[in-house]
């Protein structure tokens, strides 16, 4: 336990040892007087490498007797590998201030032993099946007719339709630049306003998919389908000349996962840093144009 000021923070592990692939909870606490805020540890997928966090609960607060808060949150674990793990302790946030919990250890058990000199043997011997020739060869007629149809259907469609003007030929439109289209949707959220009306949680969340969505058109990075710490570390090299821009993206995630899982409460002034900080990412990383290409803008 680790205790500064009025802030108390704690972690405890259900089990400390398990049988693999077994799961159990950790515990995170912390008690804090109402008018300081904290932070609650925040991890992706994995609590180490080898620790895997099947599910989490949402930070819940209670108001204690003495006027203080305490807020609690459960992360439910497993491990697939027989080994004794040591996890550091884990970081609680407020302000500036950075709270350390107690480090606890993890052991992990295989309950039984592999006898490796045996060969890998079936069960029972493969059964073999009938074969219904005619019913393979009907359904194998189905499926070829079906086709066909459809085949012909299209055709036909595509044919009547030229002739009579229904279906116009245009050449396919140019994909639209990455900036264009991430700038175009960061002004509809700045014009709609709505963590003004009390919809903080969409307002990170739609600002964040704007930025993950531009990274994933500009740099390949598929951030859509990572975690914020899995993001930053495949943009952290691409971004290895502009660290006060990475450094701004990294807060800029990580405050948007505290809104979105840690029920976190912002300042005004944060969330219009949050919108500015994406107009910038967008803005420094947008390539500059050739001469040919501003000549093609005039």
């Amino acid at each position: 336990m680790n205790i500064l000021l009025a802030i108390v923070v704690s972690a405890a592990i259900d089990s400390a040892t398990l049988f693999i692939g077994d799961q159990t909870n950790i515990h995170l606490q912390a008690t804090c007087d109402p008018s300081e805020q904290v932070q609650m540890p925040v991890y992706g997928e994995t609590l180490i490498p080898e620790i895997e966090i099947v599910e989490r609960t949402n930070v819940d607060t209670t108001k204690l007797k003495d006027g203080r808060y305490q807020l609690n949150q459960t992360l439910t674990v497993t491990s697939f590998k027989d080994s004794l793990f040591y996890i550091n302790p884990l970081p609680f946030v407020s302000g500036e201030d950075t709270f350390w919990s107690e480090g606890m250890t993890f052991n992990v058990i295989q309950p039984f032993e592999i006898d490796t000199t045996l060969a890998i043997t079936d069960i029972k011997p493969i059964a073999k099946a009938p074969i219904w020739l005619w019913g393979i060869f009907r359904w194998i007629l189905l499926a070829i007719l079906l086709i066909g149809l459809g085949i012909g259907s299209y055709y036909l469609y595509v044919f009547i339709g030229k002739r009579k003007g229904v279906i116009p030929e245009k050449p396919a439109e140019p994909a639209r630049p990455a900036e264009e289209v991430a700038l175009e949707k960061l002004d509809q959220i700045k014009e709609a306003k709505i963590w003004q009306s009390g919809q903080v949680k969409e307002y990170h969340t739609e600002l964040t998919d704007v930025v993950r969505e531009y990274i994933g058109a500009r740099f390949d990075v598929r951030s859509s389908e990572k975690t914020s710490d899995e993001t930053l570390r495949a943009m952290k090299p691409i971004l290895s000349e502009k660290r006060d821009l990475f450094e701004q993206l990294r807060k800029m995630l990580s405050l948007a996962d505290l809104v979105k899982f840690a029920k976190w409460t912002t300042t005004p002034d944060e969330n219009e840093m949050a919108l500015r900080t994406a107009y910038t990412f967008v803005h420094e990383t947008t390539p500059e144009q050739t001469e040919e290409e501003k000549e093609e803008t005039v």
